[in-house]
């Protein structure tokens, strides 16, 4: 149950959840440069269990596998993985509500950085999800 959701131009074009086996397809316009975002939803009971994931300039075509694995909350993470959980993050910014804002500021008080820098981002990205929270 990760939501899968592809954008255009900043526009949602299609979303899907995936299986239990963690399947899922959505139909984009072939050739289209896509990004993908995958997250839990506020509502499920895991939904703090998790990081969010991003894959940017995704080009369309027949079938386009992404396998990408969340981020499991509180886990130890090499540099990469903790860099795709702040763009998922970054990228939430644009769209979720309330709601989302609960979930993400404290998904991200479990998110273990290793650079200052990325530790200011993950600061900075807890403050804006706070805010909007209330």
């Amino acid at each position: 149950m990760i939501k899968v959701s592809v954008y255009r131009d900043r526009t949602l074009i299609e979303k899907a959840y995936t299986s239990d086996e963690g399947r899922y397809s959505v139909d984009v316009p072939r050739g289209e440069l896509v990004t993908v975002r995958f997250d839990t939803h506020h509502s499920l009971t895991n939904a703090e269990d998790w990081h969010p994931s991003v894959v940017t300039n995704v080009i369309a075509d027949d079938e386009s596998p992404i396998n990408r694995y969340l981020l499991k909350s509180g886990h130890g993470v090499d540099p990469e993985s903790a860099m795709d959980a702040l763009s998922g993050y970054l990228f939430a910014t644009e769209w979720e509500d309330e709601d989302y804002a609960r979930t993400a500021e404290s998904r991200l008080s479990r998110l273990k950085q290793t650079s200052e820098v990325l530790q200011g981002i993950q600061r900075n990205l807890q403050e804006y999800f706070k805010a909007r929270a209330t």
